[in-house]
């Protein structure tokens, strides 16, 4: 039998606790035959009733009792959790499924350690190593699988019961770069989607986006699966809609001068300059979001036109329409914010203003402060991000991936903060309080001034309290006037 080197920090105390009764299972295992550990560590423990399990934990952390009805338990030493669960089976209320919670779990301590395993999805996932001497239980080849970087089934007549599974397909290819197996296409197709909570679908979309090297690889595998025409029909209607190939060179393998495959580059790019530029997670997401989504309304504003001797696709106005059906798709899909930042307000503002930096570049020798201060106040200050899409779109024509900002965006950044225009400098210098020491009563003439004294301020009218209080004044006369 095959051993692994297992090391995490409390593999002994298991051990010490459970013999040899106690497994890491699923991802932990996985990635150690990959040759990258992790301490994100899964633990199975057989022939040992829950009950037992939680006596004998709570004399070592705090366990949280939040699944046991389904043979799961978290334990927390040091600020460290395990997931810790019985082996289990897990039956169809009806078949197939059709919410990922549509199961009956059976937890049974008895229940052999293979019969757990082929419950797993894919062949990759359905390995065990025992804690006390490294033993590799593998009854469904799944270190073969993981070194030929592909997926497999581990059981396809199972598969169809948990209709989250064809979303896990085109995560786990596009996270782990692992290819998959033709048979699941067949399976996957034929699997309604439909009754998947919006919350499931929107944790593996951002993992795909967040966690993924290429997240193309996977918004490719949810086209192949049959997931992309079920849950994001406007994703599928660019498969179907085609651009002018002098303004969009790109091609997919086929030839295919598709507003998809044009999508699929952008999201790539907007990846590598997300990590260059060392965003948070929660401006990552809004970004990668914005570029999935910056050219859906390509479908429904596309024509032909005679320009330049010649019938060209043009899509006027698909900016605005790309932002309206945005929203329309956050609604669908109940996302607000996201770790405390707002994807429902920012994603829809950064489309709809992603092509008038470009207006900025053409006119850069005669543009003025002006027009800066107007663009970061539509897209509430959020202009890094903005460059970023704009650079993403513009490299989205390529397949060579990004090595760093090109020279339109490297000129943007550095005249925002020549200009300093940001977040905070067009944040509104007066406000209703200020006016009311003037005199002005609250209501829809207050609203009105302030207003136009923002317009004056983006204007570059005054950039200081007091010379906006001094404009407020003469505001106010003319009013009166």
């Amino acid at each position: 039998m095959k051993k692994l080197k297992v090391k995490f920090r409390d593999r002994n105390l298991f051990v010490r606790l459970f013999g040899e009764n106690v497994y890491a299972v699923g991802g932990y295992v996985r990635d150690l035959v990959m040759g990258t550990p992790s301490e994100d560590v899964d633990i199975l423990i057989t022939r040992t009733p829950l009950e037992k399990i939680i006596r004998t934990m709570k004399r070592h952390g705090k366990v949280d009792l939040v699944g046991k009805s389904f043979g799961i338990i978290k334990f927390t030493k040091d600020s460290k959790t395990y997931d810790i669960a019985l082996p289990r089976k897990d039956v169809p209320k009806e078949r197939p499924a059709r919410r990922h919670k549509d199961f009956l779990i059976s937890a049974d301590p008895d229940l052999p350690l293979e019969k757990d395993l082929e419950r797993r999805d894919f062949c990759c996932n359905s390995v065990a190593v025992r804690l006390k001497d490294g033993a590799l239980i593998d009854p469904f080849g799944g270190v073969k699988d993981i070194k030929a970087r592909i997926i497999r089934l581990t059981n396809a007549q199972a598969f169809p019961e948990d209709p989250l599974r064809v979303l896990r397909v085109a995560r786990f290819s596009s996270v782990l770069q692992f290819s998959v197996d033709a048979t699941v296409y067949d399976i996957a197709k034929a699997i309604d989607l439909r009754g998947l909570s919006v919350e499931r679908i929107n944790e593996e979309m951002f993992k795909i986006l967040l966690f993924s090297s290429s997240p193309s690889v996977g918004l490719e595998e949810l086209f192949k699966v049959g997931a992309l025409k079920q849950l994001f029909p406007e994703l599928y209607r660019l498969t179907l809609s085609i651009q002018d190939s002098y303004f969009h060179p790109e091609k997919d393998d086929y030839g295919h001068h598709s507003v998809w495959h044009h999508t699929k580059l952008t999201v790539d790019q907007a990846k590598v300059l997300s990590e260059l530029a060392g965003l948070d997670q929660q401006r990552k997401l809004c970004l990668l979001l914005a570029a999935l989504y910056h050219d859906v309304g390509k479908p429904v504003t596309a024509q032909w036109e005679h320009k330049r001797g010649r019938m060209v696709i043009t899509s006027s106005g698909h900016d605005v329409a790309s932002e309206n059906i945005t929203r329309r798709v956050l609604a669908r899909f109940r996302i607000f914010t996201w770790n405390g930042y707002n994807l429902r307000k920012m994603v829809p503002l950064l489309i709809r203003s992603h092509h008038r930096l470009s207006e900025l570049w053409q006119n850069r020798q005669t543009v003025t402060k002006k027009a800066f201060n107007r663009l970061a106040a539509d897209t509430n200050g959020e202009v890094e991000l903005l460059i970023y899409l704009d650079a993403a779109d513009r490299a989205g024509r390529k397949k060579r991936r990004v090595k760093s900002l090109d020279r339109q965006g490297t000129w943007l950044l550095r005249k925002f903060d020549q200009l300093n225009v940001s977040k905070e400098t067009i944040s509104p210098l007066i406000m209703g309080r200020h006016l009311l020491k003037l005199g002005v009563a609250p209501g829809p003439a207050m609203g009105r001034i302030l207003k136009r004294l923002y317009e004056l301020q983006l204007d570059n009218a005054f950039e200081t309290k007091a010379e906006g209080l001094k404009a407020a004044q003469k505001v106010i006369k003319r009013i009166k006037g």
